[in-house]
């Protein structure tokens, strides 16, 4: 099968604020199943974000360069890489109550970015919100690319979960207990074997009886 390279789905939330840098972030969802650590590098700059990652279960090259409509601080940026995603928090440079109007520089519409409403929230409605959890998240120095090789704080303990699209186990009905009626179904066909053999001994006992009395 021939590798294909595609531009993968992208999906992007954000937070703003112009006293806390902790609430001031871009939430990144670069959708890249089945591509491990040693099979990809992300390179972050100030302005841009370029990525490249092969599947080798998928047979596919995903590729994505990206332009920031602003600033971000790539050093306090974080990273999570899992089995189906990479999930990036960057950290905008520029404290503002204000949303950016878009990710991109580019005002075009790009295709493959959508809006995660999962994580979105509405910017007056920044307080009300809980906190988000970024509990999986580590730091951007150990990404694969040219940012370091040690791997950081980056958290894989994801990395072949049951969620990112493995098989289900078969579940075998030989531990299944019997539901009521094929319990009393097969009560009563163990009964109706042990009748016929019965009967059986009984035809046998009776053979040899007259055999006996002939002789």
């Amino acid at each position: 099968m021939a590798t294909s390279t595609v531009t993968p789905e992208v999906l992007w939330a954000q937070r703003s604020s112009n006293t806390d840098p902790e609430k001031n972030f871009i939430y990144l969802t670069i959708n890249v199943p089945d591509v491990p650590t040693g099979k990809f590098k992300l390179d972050l700059t100030p302005t841009t974000l370029s990525f490249e990652g092969y599947s080798d279960t998928l047979k596919k090259t995903y590729k994505l360069d990206i332009e920031f409509y602003a600033e971000i601080d790539e050093k306090e940026s974080k990273i999570n890489h899992s089995a189906r995603d990479v999930e990036l928090k960057l950290r905008k440079k520029e404290l503002k109550e204000e949303y950016w109007p878009r990710l991109l520089k580019d005002s075009k519409k790009a295709h493959f970015l959508k809006t995660d409403f999962d994580k979105w929230v509405d910017e007056d409605e920044q307080n009300e919100a809980a906190d988000d959890d970024f509990a999986n998240f580590g730091g951007m120095g150990g990404l694969p690319g040219g940012m370091g090789n040690d791997f950081g704080n980056i958290d894989f303990s994801k990395l072949g979960g049951g969620d990112a699209g493995g098989e289900d186990e078969d579940e075998s009905d030989d531990d299944m207990p019997p539901l009521e009626g094929e319990e009393e179904e097969g009560e009563k066909k163990e009964e109706k074997a042990e009748d016929i053999v019965r009967d059986a001994k009984e035809v046998v006992m009776d053979s040899r009886a007259q055999g006996e009395e002939h002789d």
